[in-house]
């Protein structure tokens, strides 16, 4: 499985940006998948921000972007997608996708395959 994560950028506080990540691979399908995005911002350990699984539908987030924050995903263009709104500049950080085979939503870095990160800075 590669995952491909783009639609970072530079944005002003409480302005919005939409990340996306496409998956690929021989036989890959997001719906076999829990899909989580991570971020890590300098000096601090990568931290868990959102997630969904198809196979129990459901989606989880992190109370720090709990009702700015929104993950959704297109099966048909195998990709999944992070809406983030009012945006703070403690949002800043490279931000990452993740696949796992697990069913439920877990919020540790276990996740079995992971892309490659863009970066997101939000201005004061």
């Amino acid at each position: 499985v590669q995952l491909q994560a783009s639609g970072g950028g530079l944005v002003q506080a409480g302005g919005s940006l939409r990340l996306s990540c496409a998956a690929s691979g021989s036989g890959c399908t997001i719906s076999r998948y829990t899909m989580g995005w991570f971020r890590q911002a300098p000096g601090k350990e990568r931290e868990f921000v959102a997630g969904i699984s198809w196979a129990i539908g459901e989606t989880r987030y992190a109370d720090s972007v709990k009702g700015r924050f929104t993950v959704s995903r297109d099966k048909s263009k195998n990709t999944v997608y992070l809406q983030m709104n009012s945006l703070k500049p403690e949002d800043t950080a490279v931000y990452y996708c993740a696949a796992d085979t697990r069913i439920a939503i877990f919020t540790t870095i276990t996740y079995d395959y992971w892309g490659q990160g863009t970066q997101v800075t939000v201005s004061s």
